[in-house]
């Protein structure tokens, strides 16, 4: 399932559910729908930069490894495809996070639900 984040203040921002939970669950909101008040930017901001700080100071987590082994064998063998390149979390959260500034300078709200 996908999330459309819409504000008045930038175009529109869309993730996999899964990954836009990971967010949402850090600002204390449903995934399923829901709005972040201009009231609350600046805090959501404030929260998803220190997450992103942090995320970039761990290693690969153990779920990305077993993706990894799970697509090539124990030798590193790939049959010539490319290696794989996880996405990182700041990578994913950073167009939300332009959102989010955008929203908190002209003091919109953020609305997201689930596309069917």
């Amino acid at each position: 399932m996908l999330v459309t984040f819409k504000s008045k203040a930038a175009a529109e921002v869309t993730m996999y559910e899964e990954h836009a939970k990971r967010i949402l669950d850090l600002l204390h909101k449903d995934p399923k729908q829901g709005v972040i008040t201009a009231a609350e930017t600046d805090h959501a901001v404030k929260v998803l930069e220190s997450e992103i700080v942090e995320s970039k100071a761990h290693i690969a987590s153990e779920a990305v490894q077993r993706d990894v082994v799970a697509h090539h064998n124990e030798n590193g063998d790939d049959n010539e495809h490319e290696g794989p390149q996880p996405v990182s979390f700041s990578s994913r959260a950073y167009p939300l996070l332009e959102m989010l500034r955008a929203a908190r300078e002209k003091k919109a709200d953020i609305l997201w639900g689930v596309l069917p």
